[in-house]
């Protein structure tokens, strides 16, 4: 074996892994815009938005997203909603920008936001509701 060829076997294996250890390109920028916690701070649910969609985590997982800033909000309240009656007390934190963002959403549509939670609600139930969105991503909701 010549010095030279272990000398580019080597600088190859260097190489190979500086580029397995270099980041990854950057991923698109996530906003966090809602949180839903427990009284200990918990992080139950989420909404963030990332290449201009709403995306909606639930339970550390992605569950989708979507274009509808009304309609992933409305999911959100729909857990806490579901948390509290399970006695669990829970805390929801909106940005202006997607509550903004919701309310202009729902007011082209000439609904309140009660209005546009009921609807929803009729829907998911009679199972008419379009899924959300999949999102590829890691498959979990960091803020």
């Amino acid at each position: 074996m010549s010095i030279t060829s272990k000398a580019r076997r080597d600088a190859r294996k260097r190489k190979l892994a500086k580029a397995r250890n270099a980041p990854t390109v950057a991923a698109a920028p996530i906003e966090p815009h809602a949180d839903l916690r427990d009284e200990h701070g918990q992080l139950l649910g989420g909404i963030v938005r990332r290449d201009d969609e709403w995306v909606l985590g639930m339970g550390g997982k992605i569950a989708g997203g979507s274009d509808s800033a009304a309609r992933v909000l409305a999911m959100l309240k729909r857990a806490a909603a579901l948390h509290e009656s399970q006695g669990t007390a829970v805390r929801l934190n909106v940005s202006t920008m997607l509550g903004d963002a919701a309310q202009r959403e729902v007011s082209e549509q000439g609904l309140s936001f009660e209005q546009f939670e009921a609807r929803l609600a009729q829907e998911m139930a009679s199972g008419n509701a379009p899924p959300l969105h999949r999102v590829d991503a890691d498959n979990e909701v960091r803020h």
